[in-house]
């Protein structure tokens, strides 16, 4: 699927979770390259994969895997991994990512996406229509501010 973000076009594929692993590791565990970057969801049932590629090279990544929001059981996606190499960030790759897991999603019968985004992500997620649920918390992983975001489809 290719799709104009920030005036360029991006093509978004499916792409295997293995594929995902070393963006994650690049973006999401910055400084720790023995992290872990494997989430037990990757080969669920439903669950999908996008990335990105520049010149072949993969710039952006996002995972999302189908499980209701903790506080419902609609219908939902948890998109988790999103993931854009610093030397692509705020040129629409993100942008791309999600409009393409939007739709797949949202034609896979789901009514929302949600994801808990770190804070520093959080006027991406809004941008692109996307609401804070509730209270902010320290992820456990990470050890930095995250909140909850929602998405409703259709």
């Amino acid at each position: 699927m290719t799709v104009e973000s920030a005036g360029a076009n991006w093509h978004v594929e499916v792409i295997d979770a293995v594929a995902t692993h070393d963006v994650r590791r690049q973006v999401l565990r910055e400084g720790r390259p023995d992290a872990e970057v494997v989430f037990a969801e990757d080969d669920w049932p439903g669950a999908f994969h996008l990335g990105v590629r520049d010149h072949r090279v993969l710039v952006g990544v996002s995972s999302w895997i189908p499980r209701p929001m903790p506080t419902d059981d609609h219908a939902s996606v948890q998109l988790r991994g999103m993931a854009t190499l610093r030397t692509h960030q705020g040129r629409g790759v993100g942008a791309a990512l999600l409009q393409a897991g939007l739709a797949r999603a949202a034609a896979g019968g789901s009514i929302s996406v949600w994801a808990n985004a770190r804070d520093r992500a959080l006027a991406f997620y809004l941008a692109h229509g996307f609401s804070v649920i509730g209270e902010g918390f320290i992820d456990a992983t990470t050890g930095l501010p995250h909140h909850r975001v929602l998405a409703r489809l259709g």
